[in-house]
């Protein structure tokens, strides 16, 4: 029976059609992969949130906190269980070990939730249950601001005309507003007028639920025609809020201006978006998990030039973040590495073989099996990132061993004087099983981080089969496509060339002085069992010595600061302490100037009367300039935790 081997030899057509189905495929992996910074590695998270208006930090703990926290604790599997009771608002966090099925964690907390919502406040709105996506971060941030607009009207803008535009992106899951300032009826009821009146906050509340409602009213029917039937009774104006009639009687009629008034306002206006100090809004992108993110901004940026271009010419729109820039520098960096290692491989294998002939075969295996990787990446569902281009920069060293190894023994045949293709059958048939014993054994090497377990077993899982295939397409285009291509282009030269040539007396002293090393060595063999115990105590004391991190540090020009105000703090108190903070900043570090500073107040965490504020420090050229990232943010560190400068916090 003709091997693998013997059959690509005597059917070229066939081992050329196999390589090039093998690289179609992965050209058509290409197409489908997504292009990320890292792998997508889902954190087992499990959010629920549960608003009760109205209710301070106290209550909503022991009403609706505590209780959902038992009954969500009784669930197998979760690491952590942390939660935070706000004015209004509940958030649970329920982290599961890794490697936990998230779909099914999320069934067993909506599970608890469900059986103890009964216990629960009747007035409390329904818990909320999520899950934690790693691809659900903002990927670029558009700052939408105007001289003559407020936010509510930007709001509207940023609504209807921007995010309708940019939500239709492919790849885009969605679009948020973020500072949005939604419109709302305000009701301001003065304490003395409606004491005077007789009218408790409960009467007025009672009358709006009552009043400002739309119920079906029937339809109208005729011989040949039916009308439905439409009574407006929903108030929508603050005139018509200001008429409701609150309390009535035989004597007097109480409005709702007489003890109040009515007006259109934000529907939050405790939360503020800022860039260096100018309250805006801002417009973000969240990409569907394994989208191309770089795609979905190229995109993002084509429809931008159009939609500023409708847009009134108050309006002045600003990229804000844009994530891919290091998405982009970090996979550009890794082609030039991979495009470097190619060209040096292939340099290598020219100084040693010394013949344009040999050196074409075995570097016909880089491509095929670097391309034909990406198909694996397709059908595991990897995506294009950094450890994968890694994993493709290491395989191109890797892939051309198994190639070099069948030709030179080929070849070998070939200068003895037998015909190519009967030398390319005898040397591809020797060597057939020690081809298959290294690629098992490098293939054994990287697949078990398949095995390893936690954050870092999950990024590193792509890198390792990624190696692990490119190694495992290699061997069979070895066995297939370089005997074939030997046969046809290898042949027994009585002359060579100038450069083999010129050459030959450096491997001819490599090789004679090689074997006096070895047969030296061979007379004192038992100092490979010292230098091999030294070795290990060197690897054993180094790996003690050197720091250790998931990933280093890297320098993305960016420092964030938290600031949480004291006990009794007021939204508008915190809204001036990052007004100040900012305007001092511009001032101490220059390198902001162009990206600028983005703040956001907010409701604080923890107890009701806490606001916090949040600062996103942005910097441009800090590697250009004289002082590098470090010192900044040493010396805003230095300046935040002074705390004269902006006020007690």
């Amino acid at each position: 029976m003709a091997s693998l081997s013997t059959i690509s030899i005597r059917r070229p057509v066939l081992a050329i059609v196999l390589s090039l189905t093998i690289l179609l495929f992965g050209i058509i992996g290409i197409s489908f992969l997504g292009v990320r910074e890292f792998p997508s590695v889902d954190p087992p998270i499990i959010n629920v949130r549960t608003t009760y208006v109205g209710a301070n930090a106290d209550v909503i703990e022991a009403q609706i906190t505590e209780p959902l926290e038992e009954a969500i604790n009784g669930i197998a599997g979760i690491k952590s269980l942390t939660s935070t009771s706000n004015d209004g608002t509940s958030n649970i966090t329920v982290e599961f070990d890794v490697g936990a099925d998230l779909e099914a964690a999320a069934n067993d907390v909506r599970d608890k939730v469900s059986g103890a919502q009964r216990r629960l406040p009747p007035d409390t709105d329904p818990p909320v249950v999520s899950k934690a996506d790693a691809d659900s971060q903002p990927i670029v941030f558009l700052n939408v601001r105007s001289d003559r607009r407020n936010l509510l009207e930007l709001s509207d803008l940023a609504n209807n005309v921007i995010k309708e535009r940019l939500q239709t992106i492919p790849g885009v899951s969605t679009v948020q507003i973020w500072g949005e300032k939604q419109y709302a009826i305000r009701l301001r009821m003065d304490p003395l007028r409606m004491a005077s009146y007789g009218v408790t906050p409960t009467d007025i509340l009672n009358k709006v639920q009552s009043e400002n409602v739309e119920l079906p009213s029937g339809r109208i029917e005729g011989s040949a025609i039916e009308l439905s039937v439409r009574t407006k009774s929903r108030l929508n104006t603050p005139q018509e809020f200001n008429n409701l009639i609150i309390k009535e009687d035989q004597n007097n009629i109480v409005r709702f201006q007489d003890v109040g008034q009515a007006e259109m306002a934000a529907l939050n206006e405790r939360t503020v978006l800022k860039r260096d100090g100018i309250p805006m809004v801002g417009v973000v992108l969240v990409p569907l998990p394994g989208s191309n993110n770089i795609e979905i901004v190229d995109e993002f940026y084509k429809r931008l030039g159009g939609i500023e271009k409708d847009l009134p010419s108050d309006i002045s729109l600003g990229i804000g973040f844009d994530s891919t820039r290091f998405i982009r520098a970090s996979i550009n960096e890794v082609q030039e590495t991979i495009i470097t290692a190619f060209l040096l491989v292939v340099l290598i294998i020219f100084l040693f073989l010394r013949d344009w002939r040999t050196t074409f075969i075995p570097v016909v295996t880089i491509p095929i099996s670097l391309i034909g990787a990406f198909f694996i990446m397709y059908i595991m569902g990897f995506s294009i990132n950094v450890l994968t281009l890694l994993g493709i920069v290491l395989s191109i060293g890797l892939v051309v061993d198994d190639a070099i190894v069948v030709l030179e023994n080929i070849y070998a045949k070939i200068e003895k004087g037998e015909e190519p293709q009967k030398a390319a059958e005898k040397g591809a048939e020797e060597i057939f099983f020690a081809v298959i014993a290294t690629t098992i054994a490098l293939a054994a090497v990287f697949l078990p981080v398949i095995f390893l377990t936690g954050t870092t077993g999950r990024l590193f899982r792509e890198f390792g089969i990624v190696v692990a295939g490119s190694v495992i397409i290699s061997s069979f285009v070895a066995l297939t496509m370089t005997p074939m291509l030997s046969s046809k282009l290898l042949k027994r030269r009585e002359k060579q060339n100038a450069i083999y040539r010129f050459t030959e007396p450096v491997f001819v002293w490599l090789n004679e002085h090689y074997n006096k090393l070895l047969n030296g060595f061979m007379r004192v063999k038992w100092v490979s069992f010292i230098a091999l115990l030294l070795t290990a105590f060197g690897i054993y004391a180094l790996f003690d010595v050197l720091p250790t991190e998931l990933a280093p540090v890297e320098d993305r020009g960016e420092m964030r600061v938290v600031v949480s105000g004291p006990e009794g703090a007021t939204f508008g108190y915190m809204d001036q302490v990052l007004d100040r903070m900012t305007a001092h900043f511009q001032e101490t570090v220059p390198e902001e100037e162009r990206a600028g500073i983005i703040t956001v107040t907010s409701p604080g965490f923890g107890t009701a009367s806490t606001n916090s504020g949040f600062l996103r420090l942005i910097l441009t050229e800090a590697d250009t300039r004289e002082r590098s990232q470090q010192q900044i943010f040493n010396q805003v560190s230095q300046e935040v935790r002074s705390l004269q400068l902006f006020g007690p916090l």
